[in-house]
């Protein structure tokens, strides 16, 4: 895969850099991926993962940072869009030599881009990546930071969901809905707390017998399936992606019971048209990178001083800008994720002409 090639990204200027890493003697194999410096330095988590090529590492790495660009911009951050996988089984290869590596690698950059947790990083991990660079956010508490960023991303998906519920059935809340949760990690655990609260009944699944255990033992009403496939095909009238991406497919969508899709995981849409095919169907699709920006907010919160209130703040405002792409979207008559493009894009040229006003 040639890497112009991959970046030739139809209605945005694709890619301004994407940056290869390697140490040998630590194992460390990175891609740092920054989409759009338009709105301000790049912003997006780092996601270690046991890729099966570096063709798909790449892949990844594009498209997610791509989608950084356009939640940042929604979420009215002043950043722009990257991301960074590290190619790899965290359990095998993790170590402080190796994260410390991949430190020197953003420091590099100059401030270019901002890294963060991700899929198999964590707060403790970023606390050693900060050892290295300046350009590192989602720390610990006790290094000034704001902790688990998980909490604010499940408080904004859970704010999307609600504007979701309001567009529908023509009330903000969950209350008597069945939710199906797709994932019960960092982000799932938590919305489904925020859904029991708001009365709603929880059907669920994760492919960790831990997590599993977990859920039994403290939301013990909430009834757990075997897998993703027995989930979509339940009697739900929410699914919620907080796994891994592309969990919605030409067959998942076929499958589906759901009259609304609002989740955590990024790319939920296995590729382009799956959008239309929801719409097609009456399914209300909440993009993700809309619905699920409260860690990005409160990992941008944290580089000006990290304050919980204001990010929290900042993340329930998910609630307001998701009810108007619904309304965008219905006035144009496109899906939902066409409007929610269609704002970002405007907000990277409105915003980002500014650029050309020269300071000294």
């Amino acid at each position: 895969m040639g890497v112009f090639a991959s970046t030739d990204d139809p209605g945005s200027t694709g890619h301004e850099q994407v940056v290869f890493c390697q140490d040998k003697q630590s194992g460390l194999r990175a891609i740092i991926g920054i989409h759009s410096t338009a709105l301000g330095p790049a912003l997006g988590g780092t996601r270690f993962y046991p890729y099966p090529s570096e063709e798909a590492a790449l892949a990844d790495v594009l498209d997610l940072s791509r989608g950084m660009a356009y939640k940042n911009a929604l979420a009215g951050l002043d950043h722009g869009g990257g991301k960074a996988v590290i190619w790899g089984d965290p359990e095998e290869l993790k170590s402080e030599a190796l994260l410390r590596a991949y430190g020197r690698f953003v420091e590099s950059l100059g401030g270019r881009y901002y890294t963060a947790c991700d899929v198999g990083t964590y707060v403790a991990d970023m606390d050693v990546v900060a050892r290295e660079t300046r350009y590192v956010t989602g720390r610990s508490v006790e290094h000034g930071g704001a902790g688990d960023s998980s909490v604010l991303t499940a408080w904004g998906v859970f704010q999307g969901m609600r504007a979701g519920a309001e567009h529908l059935w023509g009330n903000p809340t969950l209350r008597g809905r069945r939710v199906g949760v797709a994932g019960l990690g960092k982000v799932g655990k938590h919305l489904t707390g925020h859904l029991l609260d708001d009365g709603a009944e929880v059907v669920a699944t994760d492919v960790s017998p831990r997590a599993l255990e977990w859920t039994r033992t403290t939301y013990p009403q909430v009834d757990l399936v075997a897998d993703a496939t027995a989930l979509v095909s339940s009697d739900i009238d929410v699914y919620a992606p907080c796994a891994l991406g592309g969990a919605l497919d030409d067959d998942t969508v076929t499958e589906l019971r759901a009259r609304m899709v609002a989740g955590a995981a990024n790319n939920q849409l296995a590729h382009p048209g799956i959008e239309k095919l929801l719409a097609d169907r009456g399914v209300l699709y909440a993009p993700d990178y809309v619905v699920n920006a409260g860690g990005v907010i409160q990992v941008a919160d944290e580089i000006e001083g990290f304050d919980f209130d204001r990010a929290k703040l900042r993340a329930t405002r998910i609630f307001d800008t998701t009810r108007e792409i619904l309304r965008l979207a219905d006035a144009e008559g496109v899906p939902p994720a066409v409007a929610a493009d269609r704002l970002a894009e405007r907000r990277m040229a409105d915003v980002g002409r500014l650029r050309s006003i020269h300071l000294r």
